[in-house]
């Protein structure tokens, strides 16, 4: 029997790999750190950031709040398309991707 992980229980949104998350962090016009914060923080920091960009525009938000990477795009979902990028070591950058 295998053990569950949070990929099995976390509806996670689309992951993008290492070179796409770094062309995506480069392209932000604004980054937050969310380490070490659980939500609901995280949810209302990204609302009120991602109000203020223009159609078209990125806001990553780094943490490592696995919750996080699902209910920040959730909370922001009809304004933004989010993407997330795990790093391996505990890490994840939630891409968010104002409409």
């Amino acid at each position: 029997m295998s053990e569950t992980s949070w990929e099995d229980v976390v509806e996670l949104p689309d992951q993008v790999d290492d070179e796409t998350a770094d062309q995506l962090f480069e392209d932000a016009v604004a980054v937050q750190d969310m380490t070490g914060e659980v939500c609901p923080y995280p949810q209302v920091e990204a609302k009120k950031s991602i109000q203020g960009l223009e159609p078209g525009e990125w806001l990553v938000q780094e943490t490592d709040h696995v919750p996080s990477t699902e209910n920040v795009p959730k909370a922001v979902s009809d304004l933004a398309d989010a993407k997330v990028w795990k790093s391996g070591n505990g890490r994840y950058r939630i891409f968010l991707h104002r409409r």
